[in-house]
């Protein structure tokens, strides 16, 4: 497998992970909640999850369904929207030398994992965007070099999923109002970005 194919799909994949969306406003969520660990380590779950299914050959059997990819955009959408309503209706409120009272880690996993799981945007970067950077005349097998470049895109996103989700809470931790301004926007880009993808497929 090519060293040049890696470096090129980490440059892409670094592209979608760096591009402030639903993933960011989750992870910022997160951290606000003192959450940031187990809500990233859901998300990731959910890309292990995504590189296995292609990995498996799923992926390009559900590519060829355009019903399928359907289905999971609006499935993403409405859960994106389902989660910013929940944070409009709960902010964070940081209060200084008080401990929040939040949902479980194993809770924040979970909706860790559906962010991730059913982000379009990850979606395209594994069904459309990966597969061209494998070879199909390559001696390392098709779903190795998915499995390696899976692993390089999970790397990248831990380091700036960590970094956003703690670096929220360090940074805001001590600003109340602050944290609830910035909980409530990020409750609103999850709101509008699942909009933004209905709109889209019922344009379609």
């Amino acid at each position: 497998m090519a060293p040049t194919a890696i470096t090129a799909f980490w440059g892409v994949s670094m592209l979608f992970v760096v591009t402030p969306g639903a993933d960011w406003a989750f992870a910022i969520s997160a951290g606000l909640r003192r959450r940031a660990a187990p809500a990233v380590l859901g998300m990731l779950s959910g890309h292990v999850l995504a590189v296995l299914i292609v990995a498996a050959g799923v992926g390009a059997l559900v590519a060829r369904y355009p019903l399928a990819l359907t289905v999971l955009t609006v499935a993403g959408a409405l859960y994106l929207v389902w989660l910013g309503i929940g944070t409009l209706r709960t902010p964070a409120v940081v209060r200084e030398g008080a401990e929040l009272v939040e949902a479980s880690p194993g809770r924040w996993m979970l909706k860790g994992l559906g962010i991730s799981g059913l982000n379009p945007k990850v979606t395209l970067l594994f069904l459309a965007i990966l597969p061209q950077f494998t070879a199909a005349d390559s001696s390392v097998p098709l779903g190795v070099q998915i499995v390696v470049l899976g692993a390089v895109h999970l790397v990248g996103c831990a380091a700036v999923y960590f970094a956003v989700g703690f670096g929220a809470g360090a940074v805001l931790g001590a600003r109340p109002a602050a944290a609830r301004a910035v909980s409530i926007v990020s409750g609103v880009a999850m709101i509008v970005i699942g909009m933004v993808l209905l709109v889209g497929q019922l344009v379609r």
